[in-house]
């Protein structure tokens, strides 16, 4: 099935997540993926974890049976997320401690996650996208 995609920075976290919500009701998965901003000049992220998991978690959601919408927000530079008061870190309902982190999204309600250091674990994505 196609992977249906959104992005947000920091400044429009709020808006995109909400016209995502909006727009993927009838979407059977809904994922977040909070990651890294990546350097224009490369292409690449800031963070190597971010590198990694990417490809892993992009060929595992394109590859469900199932419908996939995935909104991709972006937290910053390193100075911005490394900021302990940073919008997404004190978020209550994300409570993110670092980047990548992929959060499955059901009934306005977090219903499984993966931190940065197992995201880019293929049976763990897997499991994951299994998740009833």
């Amino acid at each position: 099935m196609p992977l249906k995609t959104m992005d947000a920075t920091v400044s429009d976290f709020e808006r995109v997540f909400e016209k995502f919500k909006l727009e993927n009701s009838g979407s059977n998965l809904k994922f977040l993926l909070f990651l890294a901003d990546k350097d224009p000049s490369t292409s690449r992220s800031w963070c190597p974890d971010c590198n990694v998991a990417e490809p892993v978690i992009y060929e595992k959601l394109e590859s469900s049976q199932s419908d996939v919408a995935l909104l991709r927000a972006y937290v910053g530079d390193r100075t911005t997320w490394r900021n302990r008061g940073h919008p997404l870190r004190v978020d209550p309902r994300f409570k993110l401690s670092g980047v990548p982190t992929l959060i499955r999204w059901e009934n306005e309600t977090i219903t499984g996650r993966l931190e940065d250091h197992e995201a880019h674990v293929s049976r763990k994505i897997d499991s994951l996208l299994a998740r009833d």
